[in-house]
């Protein structure tokens, strides 16, 4: 086992380490995470962390989650926030600033950019391109080979948290595999985007995207079916 550490690193107790992990500066991991091997975590990381619950969030309380896993090849970037209970899968990148909240899953390959937040109860799929500052809420579904253009906004709650008639609605978005969208979209809670549609930008998805649908504007309207040579089978 071979581990680099920066300056003022803090490994707390039962942290499990693979070969050739290299830690910078001000990292901070907590008890119980594990750690694959070739695992690049940079500067004021934070892994494994516990969430704090807010007195007027209607999620349930949690006592304590498992720990945090980081499988081999794993990049993560400046700054970056991982929680306790997430899973990320082999080679994936994670860029500075990210935040990837508890119960979440990563799919091997995928990279998650700078400033992206994927919240609780997630699960993202395999070679994704979640790009610079796009959003992901809380329970929602991603595919494969989905790409998330910057400043994406992704919504669970149609309530806009006024009425107790939410509590038991909450429900993100579901983008199957090979869906794409486009830079400052934005799709309402609930909503499925089926494999290989394609949301324009600056669009709002206010009803489902039909497969290999390209749909464009505020509410998004479907214009054409994707051609053929986009389409993700035939890349």
């Amino acid at each position: 086992m071979t581990i680099t550490k920066g300056n003022n690193t803090v490994v707390n107790e039962n942290v499990k380490f693979g070969i050739n992990v290299t830690l910078g500066h001000n990292v901070v991991i907590y008890e119980g995470t594990e750690i694959g091997n070739n695992v690049i975590i940079q500067d004021n990381a934070v892994i494994g962390k516990q969430p704090t619950r807010a007195k007027a969030s209607i999620l349930p309380e949690v006592k304590k989650l498992p720990p945090a896993k980081i499988e081999s090849g794993v990049t993560v970037g400046t700054s970056a926030i991982i929680y306790a209970n997430a899973e990320i899968n082999e080679d994936v990148f994670i860029a500075d600033l990210a935040t990837i909240r508890e119960r979440v899953t990563v799919g091997e390959k995928t990279i998650v950019g700078r400033g992206v937040a994927i919240e609780n109860d997630c699960v993202i799929g395999s070679n994704c391109k979640l790009e610079t500052n796009s959003y992901i809420t809380a329970y929602s579904e991603v595919g494969d080979y989905v790409f998330i253009a910057p400043y994406v906004v992704t919504t669970n709650d149609n309530y806009m948290a006024r009425s107790k008639d939410r509590y038991d609605k909450f429900k993100g978005v579901t983008i199957k595999d090979g869906g794409r969208i486009g830079a400052n979209a934005t799709v309402l809670p609930g909503k499925i985007i089926h494999e290989d549609g394609t949301v324009a930008a600056g669009s709002i998805v206010s009803k489902d995207v039909e497969k290999e649908s390209l749909v464009v504007g505020s509410p998004a309207k479907e214009v054409r079916k994707v051609p053929e040579n986009q389409l993700l089978r035939n890349q």
